[in-house]
C-alpha cells in the first residue's frame, strides 16, 4: 500500500483540535474517495459495521451543513463520509472545505486505487458502465487526472488490488473499529500468501518461505496457521526460532522510533506461499509478543483458509 500519514495526534490526546472536537461532540470523521471500482462501497460498509454513522455520495457543498446537524445530536460520535466523482461540483472548492475541516474537527481522508487491468477487469463481471461514461479505460484516466488533488490530500492511499470484498472490510475494519484508546499508533500484522499477490498495504514485508511447510505433512494440510498443531511444528524449527529473535529485535529497535516520529499507522506484512500455515503462525506469534507496546494492535488472515 503506497499511503501517506500525515501524523495526526490520537482522538483522546489533549490538543487545540481535540478541545474543539469535544466541543462539537464528534470524535473522528473519516472521509472515503478513489477511484470508481475500487471498493470505495465496502469500505464505507466496513465503517458502518465499525458503529460509525455514514452517508454516500455527499456533495462537497453540503459536508458543513450536514456536520453542523449532527453536532447537535450529540449522540453521534464518528462519522464517515463517502464523495464521489458523480458528486454535482466534485472539485469545486475542494481544498477549502477539507482544510476547514481538518481544522475543526479529527478528520481523516482514505483515498482507494487500484490497476487499471484489475479495475477494467472488475468492471467487465459486473458489466457495469463507468460513471464517466464511454469507454472505460479512457474514462479510468480522466477520472485519475481529476481526483489527483485529492489524492495528494489523502491521509492513507490504499490500493485494493489484491483485495477481494470480504478481505477489504476486513482490513478496513481492522483499522477503524471504534474503540476509546489512548495508544499512539495502529499496528496490523497481515499474513498474506505470496501467490495471491504481494499486499500493497504493508509498510514492512517479511518472506518466511524459507521455514518449514506444513503443507507437506499430510495430518497438517487441512489445518491453519492457528492450530496449535501447525504452530508447534513450524517452531521446533532451530531457525524458526532464531528468525524470531531477530524478527523481535528489529520491532524492539522500529516500533519506539515509529512512535516518536509520530507515525500513525504500521502495517507489517509476513507471507508464505499460500499463507495458510507459516505467515499466520508467525503473526500468531508476534501478536502475543508485541502485546507489550502501547499499540492497537489488529490481525488481519488475507489468505487463510
Amino acid at each position: 500500500m503506497r499511503r501517506n500519514d500525515r501524523s495526526h495526534s490520537d482522538p483522546l490526546i489533549t490538543s487545540p483540535k481535540q478541545h474543539a472536537l469535544r466541543h462539537h461532540g464528534l470524535q473522528r470523521i473519516v472521509i472515503i474517495s478513489g477511484l470508481s471500482g475500487s471498493g470505495k462501497t465496502v469500505a464505507l460498509r466496513s465503517l458502518e459495521d465499525s458503529g460509525f454513522f455514514c452517508v454516500d455520495n455527499l456533495p462537497i457543498s453540503l459536508i458543513d451543513s450536514f456536520l453542523s446537524i449532527l453536532s447537535c445530536d450529540g449522540k453521534i460520535r464518528e462519522i464517515g463520509i463517502g464523495i464521489d466523482i458523480r458528486a454535482k461540483g466534485f472539485l469545486s472548492g475542494i481544498n477549502d472545505v477539507l482544510a476547514n475541516l481538518k481544522k475543526t474537527f479529527y478528520t481523516e481522508i482514505i483515498f482507494l486505487e487500484a490497476e487499471n487491468n484489475v479495475l477494467l477487469r472488475r468492471y467487465k463481471e459486473t458489466r457495469r458502465p463507468h460513471p464517466l461514461g464511454g469507454n472505460v479505460d479512457k474514462a479510468i484516466t480522466l477520472e485519475k487526472k481529476r481526483l489527483s488533488v485529492l489524492r495528494e490530500s489523502a491521509d492513507r492511499i490504499i490500493d485494493t488490488s489484491s483485495f477481494t470484498p470480504h478481505q477489504l472490510r476486513q482490513y478496513v475494519s481492522s483499522l477503524y473499529q471504534t474503540q476509546k484508546s489512548t495508544n499512539a499508533m495502529t499496528l496490523v500484522l497481515l499474513s498474506f500468501g505470496f501467490k495471491y499477490g504481494t499486499p500493497r498495504n504493508a509498510d514492512l514485508i517479511l518472506d518466511v518461505r524459507f521455514l518449514p511447510n506444513p503443507n507437506f505433512v499430510p495430518e497438517l494440510k487441512v489445518l491453519n496457521g492457528t492450530d496449535k498443531k501447525v504452530a508447534r511444528y513450524i517452531f521446533k524449527n532451530a531457525e524458526t526460532r532464531e528468525f524470531m529473535d531477530r524478527l523481535e529485535g528489529l520491532l524492539n529497535f522500529l516500533i519506539p522510533l515509529y512512535i516518536r516520529e509520530g507515525k500513525s499507522y504500521l502495517t507489517i506484512g509476513i507471507g508464505c506461499t499460500g499463507g495458510n500455515h507459516r505467515s499466520p503462525a508467525i503473526v500468531e506469534s508476534l501478536r502475543n509478543y508485541l502485546k507489550r507496546y502501547p499499540v492497537d494492535l489488529k490481525v488481519v488472515h488475507r489468505d487463510m483458509r
